[in-house]
């Protein structure tokens, strides 16, 4: 029997918390004399079992004095956990190894019955899953204490097929603050929320907050707003595969009305054994396409969307080492100039403090990794958060991955960077990365500390 996870009132000891737990946060003045109610003698210590088969209970070892997400999924659904999961990863990779260190992810089935912790271990490799998410399992009827204590609970509707609403509870229990948001919502606003909020804003701005009278006014795309959130957490476009296909150049390659009932009642498809829809889940390690409830005019606005993206894309880049049948030449070295042309690019503009033309470099060096193959994985991967990265602090976090990426993959195969490029580090900011020359440009720090670093290899 599946759970929805949202629930109309939040309930603490079987009364109502205050209207601020459910849309705000709870700061440093109550929260000490709030936070005896929300401990150990309110969470239930049961015991559960993590994706890598280890048993833990839930207050001593999952949320004692951590700062903590939480969500409810299982693994079969066809609607909104996929994407929910998908998201949860884009906030994972914009916090950072704080993930695991000071930040912790939870998602509790709802099904234990089938997800077993090896069914789980899949499920989480699926989404790439990283260092401090666990996924946890245990007996039906402790899942549904936790869920209830959690206000993650509500009672089974027949009338909707899924029954599970994505919902986010986060909080710090060493504070007693608590919040719920949508796990779908903006990966950097929910990554803001866990990581500045929870901590009563200790890793907060430190300068003032911009006047809303000085606010730009906004000027919103629809298609790309509708991309960003219900298609950008697994795919891209030329950005590269994530968990789902690089979408560049669908729009052509597909019929459209298939497309747009794919995009708009996938579950029909894959009930109809669609032999495309087929290919694609065994092609992407049996990630299913979610029926997100996109109305056919949202699906037809997303592959016009597509389609116009796919022509600004810039073409895929020339030079590279390759065969007739597009497969890298034999041997082990490969020809990397084709990534390091765009690579320097962005470097060039993080060292400027700017973001112009970051996202279109790394849609190229995504395309090159994807022609060289299987080996350049690592590489691939690397370059998808810069399809969030629309500022330089983001964009500066997918640059630190990106070099981590083509630095260990020209010393596996034995690739030469090319004349007058050297690898730096900034023990500041603690991270490597590739240039022109030995004359150091922090692209880190950019103008604030453009020197900051040495050459460690020529």
């Amino acid at each position: 029997m599946t759970r929805r996870t949202l629930v109309r009132t939040l309930r603490i000891e079987g009364a109502p918390i205050a209207a601020a737990l459910a849309i705000g946060v709870l700061f440093a003045a109550p929260v000490a004399a709030q936070h005896a109610r929300w401990g150990a003698d309110y969470f239930p210590d049961v015991a559960l079992t993590t994706h890598e088969g280890k048993t833990v209970r839930f207050y001593d070892d999952v949320i004692k004095g951590k700062i903590v997400a939480i969500d409810l999924i299982y693994t079969t659904c066809q609607y909104a956990c996929p994407l929910e999961t998908a998201r949860l990863a884009q906030v994972q990779r914009v916090l950072g190894d704080r993930v695991g260190k000071d930040i912790f992810f939870y998602s509790i089935t709802i099904d234990p019955e089938h997800d077993t912790p090896e069914v789980l271990k899949a499920y989480a490799e699926k989404y790439h899953v990283g260092p401090g998410w666990l996924f946890l399992t245990g007996k039906a009827a402790d899942i549904e204490h936790i869920s209830r204590k959690l206000g993650l609970y509500s009672d089974p509707d027949p009338n909707d097929p899924d029954g599970h609403t994505p919902m986010l509870l986060v909080g710090n229990e060493a504070t007693g603050q608590w919040m719920r948001n949508s796990a779908l919502d903006n990966p950097r606003f929910l990554a803001t929320t866990i990581g500045d909020w929870m901590n009563s804003w200790e890793n907060g701005p430190k300068q003032a907050l911009q006047s809303f009278a000085d606010a730009p006014a906004l000027d919103v795309d629809e298609a790309a707003h509708t991309f960003r959130n219900h298609c950008g957490a697994c795919h891209t476009i030329g950005g590269g595969d994530a968990i789902g296909p690089d979408l560049k150049g669908v729009a052509a390659a597909r019929e459209r009305r298939w497309l747009t009932r794919f995009i708009a009642a996938p579950d029909a498809l894959f009930a109809e054994h669609d032999p495309t829809a087929a290919a694609l889940l065994a092609r992407y390690n049996g990630v299913r396409m979610p029926n997100l409830s996109l109305s056919d005019r949202d699906a037809s606005m997303l592959v016009d969307y597509i389609a116009r993206e796919s022509r600004a894309n810039p073409p895929p880049s020339a030079g590279s080492l390759h065969s007739a049948d597009g497969l890298p030449a034999a041997g082990g070295a490969v020809d990397l100039r084709p990534i390091l042309e765009p690579y320097l690019r962005i470097h060039e503009a993080l060292a400027a403090d700017r973001i112009t033309g970051v996202s279109e470099y790394a849609g190229m060096i995504a395309t090159e990794a994807v022609r060289i193959g299987s080996s350049a994985a690592g590489i691939r991967l690397a370059v998808n958060p810069f399809a969030q990265a629309d500022d330089v602090r983001t964009a500066r976090e997918a640059f630190a991955a990106l070099s981590d990426a083509v630095i260990a993959f020209a010393r596996a195969t034995g690739s030469a960077l090319g004349d007058h490029i050297a690898v730096a580090y900034c023990p500041m900011a603690r991270k490597r990365w590739l240039q022109k020359g030995e004359t150091i440009r922090n692209p880190f720090y950019g103008a604030q500390m453009p020197d900051c670093g040495r050459i460690v290899e020529p």
